[in-house]
């Protein structure tokens, strides 16, 4: 359906099944700190992608060949009542060459404040579960 669609396939945490099913790419959540699979034959056009809070993980999302890493928490959650705001955010993505995905809290109200970080993108679940979006 994916490829159908033209839509890109990442299994969360598994390299070996993610690579044996050929699929697009794995994501490696910022608790995967493994290094074991970095001699893996892997095809050219997987892709790695991760997450990171700190900037050890960063280091570490470097180490296991992510080209994107995704940055979180950018703003307040009903999860979690700590975050980073855009100026930790912004010092963060200064560390690293890889591309950085702002998570976390990203709402309307706080749209101009993301555009103030040095984002790649933004992901996240409630923004796109709202209604009330602004034409972007």
């Amino acid at each position: 359906m994916c490829k159908r669609d033209g839509r890109k396939f990442f299994l969360s945490n598994n390299l070996k099944l993610a690579t044996s099913l050929s699929l697009d790419g794995v994501y490696l959540p910022s608790f995967n700190k493994s290094l074991s699979f970095i001699n893996t034959k892997i095809k050219k056009k997987f892709i790695i992608i991760g997450s990171a809070h700190s900037v050890p993980e960063i280091r570490i999302k470097e180490k296991q060949g992510v080209v994107a890493i995704f940055i979180s928490p950018i703003f307040k959650t009903k999860k979690n009542k700590e975050f980073l705001g855009p100026i930790r955010f912004n010092l963060l993505s200064l560390i690293t060459e890889r591309k950085i995905i702002a998570l976390g809290g990203i709402k309307v109200k706080n749209l101009n404040r993301l555009r103030s970080t040095k984002a790649y993108g933004f992901a996240g679940i409630s923004y796109f579960e709202n209604d009330d979006k602004i034409e972007t």
